[in-house]
């Protein structure tokens, strides 16, 4: 069944000015249409209605796409006209009749659907914006977290439109459109009866893909019976291996949050189920935060802030920062004279002793010492990011749960499939890795995995220069980027369950390691599997 959205409305830009050209297709330069009977004219009144104020393109699809107003409410409405109308117009009519059904804010809005045989038009929303292909080609990637308010935002108007037992069947980057308000809106709906919720939810984790990478993960065939001229054949290929598998976003580039590689490259999975459209939208609603809630920054010092609407805090008004160290100033003050007045006071009971001697006064506090500053105390380094590297994946299943090494709890934790034949990963690969990323360059002191048996072997990597090779580097790539061995292989049976790695140069910094595991422990049970529990990083 057809969607909700009729019609699309994609936009390009044509000299500074957001125009909106139909069904998300590419727009073809073409000379101007042939005056027949049925073409608009400019002024035209449509249904003693709506006004054609300017034409704006002809779509591959042969619709010609104005700007209008409706004149009785006075409102710009885009309007999508073919000619003739009758049997030609029958898809584009019933796929804008099927859009008006459903009212939702991620729902481009249909307003009018009219045939009068000599030609037909679709009235519907003007959106000012611009298409999430044309923003990710203009920008480059998303940020995940944009990503994912994009990604929540396209599920939930599939969740409105599959709980009427329609399908939307065009979700591409041309047909998710972001206008200049910030709003989200899907649109152009199909009414191809081969299209199916499964064939959306599948969509979805495309535009999620290209929304975080750039690379659209279908190929250069579109989907579900596309023709050539649709926007979507156009878009960058996705990275792939020798066998045709694409990278995962995390593979692509670095940063992508763990949960959200795994919920995309699920979606793209013809294995795996995908969830429902309400489930879909309900656990992106949850992992996206919008950015007017995040009222205290997540990095950098503490800013006094207040919620949107209320009085900002008399602290930032009076120079936060400063004010703080005033008070703390006075704290140090106080205490200093309650300390000086409790020898004073009990005095007596010291039998004549000379009294405590205080401070001078002209001693510096800080600075003026020629002795070199103590180095910082070692402490538990925070990993803000982990994936798992195995350049010869053949189970998807294998490289999640990466998130679990860096929990703080020992009780989960990531694992290997069960191997056979040898420890050496029964001879089907070198070996597996978890990559570490400490979101800044670091004096690293030591580093300690947790084990779920003892008998693996391992040992841990950094590049020549302790750099991440590139943000495109494939699995293969990294590890052969990674030469450098820190400390010494774990490599005897009876290593124990914890590997701790010294032998890190205290004149560099490090920001990203490898965790590199070159043979199982056998199973009592049978068969070679490593799980890694617990991974923590010490240093400065």
């Amino acid at each position: 069944m057809p969607s909700n959205t009729g019609p699309s409305i994609d936009t390009i830009t044509e000299g500074g000015r957001v125009t909106q050209v139909g069904e998300g297709q590419e727009a073809e330069e073409t000379s101007p249409a042939v005056v027949t009977l049925g073409a608009p004219t400019v002024g035209e009144l449509l249904a003693e209605r709506y006004e054609l104020v300017e034409h704006i393109n002809n779509d591959s699809a042969g619709r010609l796409v104005w700007r209008g107003v409706d004149v009785v409410l006075r409102r710009p409405v885009a309007v999508v006209l073919r000619y003739p109308g009758g049997d030609s117009a029958t898809e584009m009519l019933q796929a804008a009749v099927a859009a008006s059904r459903v009212i939702h804010p991620n729902l481009v809005g249909v307003y009018d659907a009219i045939d009068e045989d000599d030609r037909a038009y679709v009235v519907r929303e003007w959106v000012d914006g611009q298409s999430l292909r044309e923003m990710v080609t203009a920008d480059g990637p998303l940020d995940p977290a944009r990503a994912t308010a994009i990604g929540n935002a396209v599920a939930s108007a599939l969740a409105a439109v599959h709980a009427t037992g329609m399908v939307h069947g065009n979700i591409h980057p041309g047909t998710v459109m972001i206008s200049d308000d910030g709003r989200v809106v899907v649109a152009d709906a199909r009414t191809d009866g081969a299209d199916s919720q499964e064939n959306d939810l599948r969509a979805v984790g495309g535009v999620l893909y290209f929304a975080l990478t750039g690379h659209w993960p279908h190929g250069e065939a579109p989907l579900h019976g596309a023709t050539a001229g649709h926007g979507r054949a156009a878009l960058p290929d996705a990275v792939r291996d020798s066998a045709g598998g694409i990278a995962a976003p995390r593979q692509v580039r670095a940063g992508v949050p763990a949960y959200l590689d795994d919920l995309t490259m699920d979606l793209l999975d013809p294995e795996i189920a995908p969830p429902s459209s309400d489930v879909l939208s309900a656990e992106l609603s949850r992992l996206d935060i919008p950015a007017d809630e995040q009222f205290l920054e997540q990095a950098g010092p503490l800013r006094f802030t207040a919620d949107p609407g209320e009085e900002p805090s008399p602290l930032a008004a009076a120079g936060g920062r400063k004010v703080a160290l005033g008070v703390a100033g006075l704290l140090a003050v106080a205490l200093v004279g309650l300390f000086i007045g409790i020898n004073v006071l009990g005095g007596g009971d010291d039998g004549g002793k000379e009294p405590v001697s205080q401070p001078s006064n002209s001693a510096p506090a800080t600075g003026g010492s020629s002795e070199p500053e103590a180095p910082a105390a070692a402490r538990q380094l925070v990993v803000q990011d982990v994936r798992i590297i195995d350049p010869k994946s053949k189970d998807r299943a294998e490289v999640r749960d990466a998130e679990k090494v860096i929990d703080g709890n020992p009780e989960e934790g990531w694992e290997t499939q069960t191997y056979r034949n040898n420890g050496k990963f029964g001879g089907l690969k070198d070996g597996m890795g978890i990559w570490i990323d400490l979101g800044a360059p670091h004096t690293v002191k030591s580093v300690q995995a947790t084990l779920s048996s003892a008998g693996a072997a391992a040992e841990l990597r950094t590049g020549t220069n302790g750099d991440f090779p590139s943000s495109s580097t494939g699995d293969k790539q990294l590890v052969a980027a990674y030469p450098t061995v820190i400390g010494q292989p774990f490599e005897s049976s009876d290593s124990g369950t914890n590997m701790i790695f010294n032998g890190f140069d205290p004149a560099k910094k490090y920001q990203y390691l490898l965790f590199w595991v070159t043979e199982l422990p056998e199973k009592d049970s049978g068969g070679w599997k490593l799980g890694v529990q617990e991974i923590t990083v010490q240093g400065s």
